[in-house]
Order: structure tokens, then sequence, then C-alpha cells
């Protein structure tokens, strides 16, 4: 019986995701990992987004490109050569404990959308609970059903990302 539930906890992932909910025009993905840090270590990390955020899922196809600017009206952008691109705005910044944003991540850009990214830093026992939840609306195709399990693994690509960054 150890046995097994040694293999539970190995084949366990870091990070709780859910698509919490999708129709043809909105979406709900909410994401949590469990950091071994205090909020304020979580929240300062959170903010490297450039160290942690996947190349892949950029425009410019380097990480490095992404800053974010954590104060009301701030700014999570990219460079791309002498241009730049506009992921999200800040709207709420209370630092360690919540960060929210507003626009329309990567393609969803391009469905017409406008989305929300609320981020929450909890204490918890051993830690920090980092909590993303991504709600989009709009989608002039009607398509965010069907997008909302891509959309739910790049968010969780992401954020187990940077749970391990804190490692």
């Amino acid at each position: 019986m150890r046995f097994l539930a040694s293999i539970a906890v190995l084949l366990s992932t870091p990070a709780v995701a859910a698509v919490v909910s999708a129709d043809p025009h909105d979406l709900t993905i909410r994401e949590t990992v469990q950091v071994s840090a205090s909020t304020d270590a979580a929240w300062s990390a959170f903010l490297r987004v450039g160290q942690w955020w996947s190349a892949e899922h950029s425009y410019s196809g380097k990480a490095v490109n992404l800053s974010l600017d954590a104060k009301p009206g701030g700014c999570f952008c990219e460079r791309v050569g002498d241009g730049g691109v506009e992921h999200m705005r800040v709207a709420v910044a209370l630092p360690g404990k919540r960060l929210v944003m507003t626009g329309s991540l990567g393609p969803l850009l391009y469905e017409a959308t406008a989305g929300v990214m609320d981020v929450t830093f909890d204490a918890s026992a051993g830690g920090t609970a980092v909590t993303m939840e991504y709600r989009a609306s709009g989608f002039a195709q009607g398509n965010a059903d069907k997008l909302a399990p891509v959309v739910d693994q790049v968010l969780g690509e992401q954020l187990r990302r940077y749970a391990a960054s804190m490692k």
C-alpha cells in the first residue's frame, strides 16, 4: 500500500488545473501551484516573467524579451525587433497578494476577446499557493469552448515553469 501511495505522489503534478467553464463565447481557466517560498518571494519571482515563461509562447521566440511592470497601468510586454507587443495591462498590483491584468493573450487577441488574468498569492503550509485564473469573453467566431483546453494547457505549462523556477 505504501508503494502505491509513493507512486501516486511521484506521478502527481505540481499544478492543479481546470477549465472552470467554457461555452462558444467565454472561457474561464484556473491553475494553482504550491511553491515553498513566502508570498513576497513568490510575487517577486512571478514578476521575472522572462526567466520562466516559455519562449515557444512568445512572439519573438525569446522569453528574455518579456517584461512585467507590476504597477497600475504597467505592461506585461514583449520586445520584438524594433517594435513590440502588449500582452496585458496591469489593473491591480498588491505586492505579495494579488496581480490583476487585462488583455487577450496570444492568438486570443485576433479572436476579438477581452480577457482578465487574476493571480493570487496565498500563504499556506510550507509556502505559498499561487493561483492564476484567466477569463476571456467575446470570441467572434464562437469557438471558446474548443480553445479552452488549449488555453488551459498553455497557461498550465507557464505556471509549472514558474513553480520550477522557484526551486
